[in-house]
């Protein structure tokens, strides 16, 4: 009968120890660094309004128990918590939730925060968005990191498809040379690193400034001039704000270039809804092709 019960408790043990294993989580974020949990995160913090919609899009929103300013999409993330931005986090706050996993964004999060939040402890996964296809990447590293796989995969191979048919229609199409205008004062554009630079590209168009060092470097007027961009792009503000392409509206030397608008909701913020901002930008862009064929003025 001893002998039984010990190899009862045994094998208890060691199915016990599987299980554990199983539930183990191990992951590498995008900084190099190694992040084990012992089971999918159930108390998220997002120290970025990109990295939270791709939570939710993950299909891990319920898990999501504070954000970081600006997070307003989706709705449900304007309810939850603040614990300030990339620049000053509210720390105590942070620690005071105890979350078992906090997100936070390499490339806009300021080094001296998120050493804090190692140094406190806390779990956390860098993500540093570089393409399009980081986006899908994100997604299912989410997936992983809050036991919703199934959700985050499907929402990773949706947007996979909807970029591979927009490079299938647009990609190939007469070129465009195109200053993509991020910022009017100072004068601001992206180079060809950039996420908005590939979307151009897959909409058949070509960045002129994509061979600038910075990711979004400054630049000067007299330099878009002498590019004679076939068209100039910038987001949209709210209505009845200016849109910041009036400098160009008054100068003749620039009456054959096209003067367009986007929703920088949606192709400025790294998530899964860029793929809206990539169809948005290539229907724009081919409405140019098709006014520029037919003589008609821009």
């Amino acid at each position: 009968m001893a002998v039984r019960a010990g190899l009862t408790l045994c094998v208890a043990v060691l199915l016990a120890l599987a299980t554990a294993a199983r539930a183990e989580i191990r992951l590498v974020d995008d900084e190099g660094a190694a992040l084990v949990l012992p089971a999918p995160a159930q108390r998220i913090v997002s120290i970025a309004p990109h990295l939270t919609e791709l939570l939710f899009a993950a299909g891990a929103g319920s898990r999501v128990v504070a954000v970081s300013d600006w997070s307003d999409y989706p709705e449900a993330a304007q309810r939850l918590p603040r614990i300030g931005d990339a620049v000053r986090l509210d720390l105590e706050r942070i620690v005071a939730l105890k979350p078992d996993l906090v997100v936070v964004w390499a490339n806009g999060s300021a080094p001296q925060q998120l050493a804090r939040l190692r140094a406190a402890g806390l779990p956390v996964f860098s993500s540093a968005g570089r393409d399009l296809a980081h986006i899908a990447t994100t997604l299912r590293a989410f997936g992983r990191l809050a036991g919703t796989e199934a959700a985050a995969e499907a929402r990773a191979a949706a947007f996979e498809g909807e970029l591979a048919a927009l490079r299938t229609t647009y990609a190939q199409r007469p070129p465009l040379r195109v200053v993509y205008q991020i910022w009017a004062e100072p004068l601001m554009t992206v180079n060809g690193a950039h996420p908005i630079s590939e979307a151009l590209a897959l909409c058949g168009a070509r960045n002129v400034f994509a061979d600038l060092p910075q990711l979004v470097p400054q630049v000067a007027a007299e330099a878009v001039l002498a590019a004679q961009p076939d068209a100039i792009i910038t987001g949209r503000l709210a209505a009845g704000k200016p849109d910041g392409l009036d400098r160009w509206r008054r100068l003749r030397s620039l009456q054959d270039t096209a003067l367009l608008t986007v929703n920088p909701d949606t192709l400025h913020r790294a998530t899964d809804r860029m793929a809206d901002g990539v169809r948005e930008l290539c229907v724009s862009l081919e409405a140019v092709r098709t006014r520029r064929a037919a003589g008609a003025p821009r």
